[in-house]
C-alpha cells in the first residue's frame, strides 16, 4: 500500500460523504426543517 492507494481511498469517502449530504440535504422529511430555517433572518425579535 503506497500513498496513492491512501489518497484514492480518500477520495472515495469524501465523495460518499458528499453523496450522503446532498441526499440529506434534498430529502423531502427535512423539508419542514429547512422551509422554517430559511425564514429565521426575516422574522422580528
Amino acid at each position: 500500500m503506497d500513498i496513492t492507494d491512501v489518497r484514492i481511498g480518500v477520495t472515495l469517502i469524501s465523495f460518499a460523504a458528499f453523496i450522503g449530504i446532498m441526499a440529506w440535504t434534498w430529502s423531502r422529511r427535512n423539508k419542514a426543517d429547512f422551509d422554517e430555517a430559511s425564514g429565521l433572518p426575516f422574522r422580528d425579535e
